[in-house]
């Protein structure tokens, strides 16, 4: 039995050509069209044009040479892929072989920007810092994260800095140039070592008065109490009213936990949340394009065709065999990008014409009580592809619609109950679930039993554990972390 195994997985072998494809369809709209670019480059056969005609080159091309994917090897794809990926990087595939003419909308975006951390290198270069101390202040910059936080610890810094840049410096000195000008860089708060820090940087910025300064006494010594919101006992420990107290929190509220998604945010947006998929309604009828934005219609250079037919008409075939064979080389791989190309945009929108239609009533009104309780499979059987390809296309590609951009995956959840029987999408109970909290008393909040009995009486069943589980989701905190003064 076991030798039987071996033999049937040795004689199931994807060819590169398979693995090439299936990595082109998880690509998002911005990768593939580097993808492109990079093919273009690469394959001097390859062509911007918009069509390619082959056929009267069709005798010049030996059948052995064309890259086909039969349809025995679409059959066994499916079954052998998770050999050969882990789900971190690529799951099953199977290839889509329909021609229908989808209509495909380009969009011609410009992005523009900087990154995060040029912005602030650009900044920390105004100092007048001399050629050492620049080295080592750009390093401590190359430490900041997305938040605008510095997490590492300081001797580490200065351990890399002498590793790396060769250059002896003591602990202090990072220190120096950290607080002295990287902590006076904008947004004011960047280069922090904690929330703490951050805090304390910003309201030194403000103008000085008793709230200022009573801001600073509760993050300097009363942070703990603070953090945890045990409001009476920092009432207590600053001897002042309710009321005064409630004036300092929601100052300390309006400064800027994160100071770097100001920035970094705003690139990430720039460059890579670029939807994939464009749904629109017109006469009450759903309309699905695929955002191809500046990707190029390709085709096989004539150029290279003419030279092959030039050379294999020849008497001395043998003396030009070399060129042959890497002229053949390139135009079958140029021909094999063409078609993949159309294969993956086939099987883009076979997928999501799937999830439209499973949607529609969602995606004619926007009220999100109309989405259907979906998951991968549902799709998987709708259209005869495997699930992990659905779960690809899912969970890495945006669809923009009239009502907002969203990742694709946020259309599949569980399926529930309500006391009539009827079946409801958890996308529904979390939207009650939002409503509930956001109606709450800020002073009493909701329990996660207090909110399981409020969805009860609404005619929703859902255990309590089910509520934390939702909540978590949502990034809602414990009642207790959500009380206000």
């Amino acid at each position: 039995m076991l030798k039987q195994q071996l033999l049937q997985k040795g004689q199931h072998k994807l060819s590169p050509q398979q693995i090439k494809l299936m990595k082109l369809v998880q690509l998002s709209t911005l990768d593939f069209e580097q993808r492109v670019q990079q093919e273009l480059e690469e394959n001097p056969a390859l062509e911007e044009e918009n069509s390619s005609d082959l056929e009267e080159y069709s005798d010049i091309l030996e059948e052995e040479n064309k890259i086909d994917i039969t349809e025995d090897q679409n059959q066994s794809l499916d079954n052998v892929i998770d050999e050969y990926f882990s789900d971190d990087e690529i799951e099953d595939f199977q290839i889509i072989n329909n021609q229908k003419n989808y209509s495909v909308k380009k969009h011609v975006s410009i992005i523009s920007g900087i990154s995060f951390q040029e912005y602030l290198k650009n900044q920390l270069h105004t100092f007048r810092l001399n050629e050492k101390d620049l080295l080592i202040a750009d390093f401590i910059l190359g430490n900041i994260d997305d938040d605008g936080y510095i997490r590492r610890k300081i001797t580490s810094i200065s351990d890399d800095i002498f590793l790396i840049l060769g250059k002896s410096v003591s602990t202090e000195k990072v220190e120096k140039l950290l607080v002295n000008y990287i902590q006076k860089l904008d947004p004011i708060g960047v280069g922090s070592r904690n929330l703490q820090e951050c805090l304390l940087i910003q309201l030194e910025k403000k103008k000085i008065n008793q709230e200022v300064l009573l801001s600073k006494k509760i993050i300097r010594y009363h942070f703990e109490s603070f953090i945890k919101k045990h409001y009476q006992k920092l009432q207590k420990k600053l001897g002042i009213t309710k009321k005064s107290l409630r004036k300092i929190i929601d100052k300390i509220k309006k400064l800027n936990p994160k100071p770097g998604k100001i920035y970094s945010d705003n690139t990430k947006n720039l460059n890579h949340i670029i939807p994939d998929f464009n749904i629109s309604v017109s006469d009450e009828k759903l309309e699905l394009t695929l955002n191809q934005r500046n990707i190029p219609e390709l085709k096989i250079s004539s150029l290279y065709l003419d030279m092959l037919k030039s050379y294999q008409s020849e008497k001395n075939i043998k003396e030009n065999e070399g060129t042959i064979v890497f002229l053949k080389k390139k135009i079958n791989s140029a021909k094999w990008f063409v078609d993949a190309i159309q294969q993956r945009q086939n099987t883009l929108m076979l997928t999501m014409n799937a999830i439209m239609d499973y949607q529609k009533e969602y995606f004619l009104t926007g009220d999100p009580v109309t989405i259907k309780p979906m998951i991968l499979k549902n799709i998987s059987q709708k259209i005869g592809v495997g699930i992990s390809t659905v779960s690809r296309v899912a969970n890495s590609k945006y669809v923009n619609t009239p009502y907002g951009t969203f990742l694709i995956k946020s259309f599949f959840s569980e399926k529930m109950m309500n006391q009539e029987g009827k079946e409801i999408s958890s996308i529904e109970i979390k939207k009650l679930l939002k409503e509930s909290i956001d109606k709450e008393n800020k002073k009493k909040p909701l329990t996660d039993e207090k909110l399981s009995n409020l969805l009860r009486k609404k005619g929703y069943l859902v255990a309590r554990r089910t509520i934390a589980k939702y909540r978590d989701q949502m990034h809602f905190p414990v009642a207790r972390m959500r009380k206000n003064l």
